[in-house]
């Protein structure tokens, strides 16, 4: 098959003329196509981006709020220990004072002891400050252990109301 001249010539016009139209609109198709791709790679960022910065407040308002029920932990604990602290300072002064009021009934009896004039009369003696002695020891036992209990409920009742708020905070999260 051979081709003429002037059908070379036509085909080559055709092609010369319709190449710049055919690269012209693929090039176009491609400008646009790669602007959409750019819009929807910018609006995947965006959105992306949106998402990360309302993680980032909910990660730093929790947080704070974990600070803040932390802080309340430690004025609680620091508020129990003082309780307990003065507590003990005063079961510690009552103490004191009723060794030194023993002490005090021990000399005033050993005194007495010496001024006895019979065996007998020592033996009174001797039974009746042993009796005392001990009603006074039962007695100042009972109290201590009735201050003691008062003391604990009043020292942890900043920490039981910390773990309550604890668990309401915990559950109502949930």
């Amino acid at each position: 098959m051979t081709i003429k001249p002037k059908a070379m010539e036509t085909i080559a016009a055709e092609t010369t003329t319709t190449t710049p139209e055919v690269i012209s609109r693929s090039f176009d198709k491609t400008v646009e196509g790669l602007k959409e791709s750019a819009a929807t790679a910018t609006a995947s960022l965006e959105q992306a981006q949106a998402q990360l910065k309302q993680g980032y407040d909910r990660a730093v308002k929790t947080a704070e709020q974990l600070a803040k029920f932390h802080q309340g932990n430690l004025e609680a604990m620091i508020k129990a220990s003082q309780i307990f602290a003065t507590g003990l300072q005063d079961i510690s002064k009552h103490v004191a004072e009723n060794a030194k009021a023993t002490l005090e009934e021990s000399v005033s009896t050993f005194r007495a002891l010496t001024t006895v004039k019979s065996v007998k009369e020592a033996l009174e003696l001797q039974t009746s400050f042993a009796k005392a002695s001990i009603e006074k020891a039962m007695s100042e036992g009972s109290k201590l252990t009735e201050t003691s209990l008062k003391l604990a409920e009043q020292a942890y009742a900043p920490l039981t109301a910390r773990v309550n708020a604890a668990v309401e905070t915990f559950t109502t999260r949930n």
